[in-house]
């Protein structure tokens, strides 16, 4: 009973707005759900495309203009029966993908929480640091890290496609940033309390950064999920290969499988997709709360 008055309140709030600000409201919603339809054309237009053959789509490409009664589902028949390489790289790419984000998480956050918490003497040159490395481009770091992981002996494992990249520049950043807006009187509670270091940080500080930690895996999922130089560079078994770099091997100089690469191209957008309805109602929270200290 208390929870429908409530919402009866709210619709009586809402139809006592003024005019104007309704009419805002509206607009508002409209330019909202126009921006949603744009940016699901590209999406409708490839799931369109993955019914048709590859010559049609080489002679007028992916479009709307389209004949329903020459759709056919060879290209998902040939991908996910006849070609079990798909199925590798797809697995290669998820597992990877899963491991870097957790394990980048976990060391960027360590990272930044002692840049933010404690007082030590080089503490602004290592934030300092942290913001140059996010001003180098990769490709500058590329070769001289290629360099040390033949040095190592690393190549041609999935070692090597996260290990470089666990203390990730912007993720220390960001998670700082959000640290700084954390009561110290947590930690210094925690203390009083007998809770050790690492289970101030586990148990007392990280339940507070469930945003932060939301946006930073979508984002860092992303990245992952999407990577194709750094793999290109140190792949070389094709059993081995991730996602961006299988669907790329089936563009070859005797012959393009278009057909085969907007399929395998399309569903390659479902892990993003899931990763972003899991963490979507933190996501905004997490985006914005890194802003507000600086």
């Amino acid at each position: 009973m208390t929870e429908t008055r409530a919402n009866i309140t709210v619709i009586d709030e809402k139809r006592a707005l003024p005019p104007a600000l309704r009419w805002a409201s509206a607009i508002q919603a409209a330019f909202l759900i126009l921006i949603a339809v744009i940016a699901l054309i590209p999406i409708i237009a490839i799931f369109l495309g993955t019914f048709q053959d590859g010559g049609s789509l080489i002679r007028s490409g992916v479009s709307f203009a389209i004949d329903f009664l020459s759709f056919d589902l060879d290209s998902y028949r040939i991908l996910f029966t006849e070609s079990g390489d798909y199925f590798r790289w797809f697995w290669n790419s998820l597992w990877l993908t899963a491991v870097q984000v957790v394990l980048t998480l976990l060391v960027s956050s360590f990272v930044s929480y002692g840049i933010a918490m404690y007082e030590f003497r080089a503490k602004r040159i290592v934030f300092i640091a942290v913001l140059i490395v996010m001003t180098v481009p990769f490709e500058m770091l590329m070769l001289p890290l290629y360099m040390q992981v033949n040095d190592f002996e690393l190549a041609d494992t999935f070692v090597v496609i996260f290990l470089p990249f666990l203390a990730h520049a912007m993720t220390i950043f960001f998670f700082r940033q959000y640290f700084l807006g954390v009561p110290y009187e947590i930690v210094e509670a925690g203390r009083v309390d007998g809770v050790t270091e690492f289970g101030i940080f586990f148990r007392l500080v990280l339940p507070i950064a469930k945003p932060a930690i939301a946006a930073m895996a979508i984002l860092n999922g992303m990245m992952c999920w999407n990577n194709f130089l750094w793999p290109l560079l140190v792949l070389r078994s094709s059993d081995k290969f991730v996602l961006p770099i299988g669907l790329n091997t089936l563009l070859t100089p005797h012959g393009n499988n278009y057909d085969l690469l907007i399929v395998g191209a399309f569903f390659s957008l479902v892990p993003i997709l899931l990763l972003f309805l899991a963490f979507q109602r933190y996501f905004i929270e997490g985006m914005t709360a890194g802003a507000v200290k600086g």
